[in-house]
């Protein structure tokens, strides 16, 4: 029954923004929600996580700074906030969710996961 589904993705200039958003069903409480990205012949790539309540989240070194993460318990929605995207950060991203924190850096840790949307940044 668990449902996540991403969408804002797109394709912008570097130093530009964009908002994805993961909607999210089915899911129980409480749950911790990740953020991966996945570029052309490249793994899978922790990027961040947030607990339902919000009083918890982690981000890669790589987007620490410039991508904030939100939850919407009443929507049932997570935002990725991103800004100052670089071409290193073109792929492809996915919201996912598990319980409890341990090895929220993995992504095979995560037993449910969306589709995936693209963002594309050119320099």
């Amino acid at each position: 029954q668990v449902q996540l589904v991403e969408s804002g993705g797109g394709s912008v200039q570097a130093g530009g923004s964009l908002r994805l958003t993961c909607e999210a069903s089915g899911v129980p409480l409480p749950y911790i929600m990740g953020w991966f990205r996945q570029a052309p012949g490249k793994g899978r790539e922790f990027v961040g996580a947030i607990n339902w309540s919000g009083n918890w989240a982690e981000y890669a070194d790589s987007v620490k700074g410039r991508f904030t993460i939100s939850a919407d318990n009443a929507k049932n929605t997570v935002v990725l906030h991103m800004t100052g995207l670089k071409p290193e950060d073109t792929a492809v991203y996915y919201c996912s969710t598990k319980s409890g924190t341990a090895a929220y850096v993995y992504p095979s840790s995560y037993p449910y996961w969306g589709q995936g949307t693209q963002v594309t940044v050119s320099s």
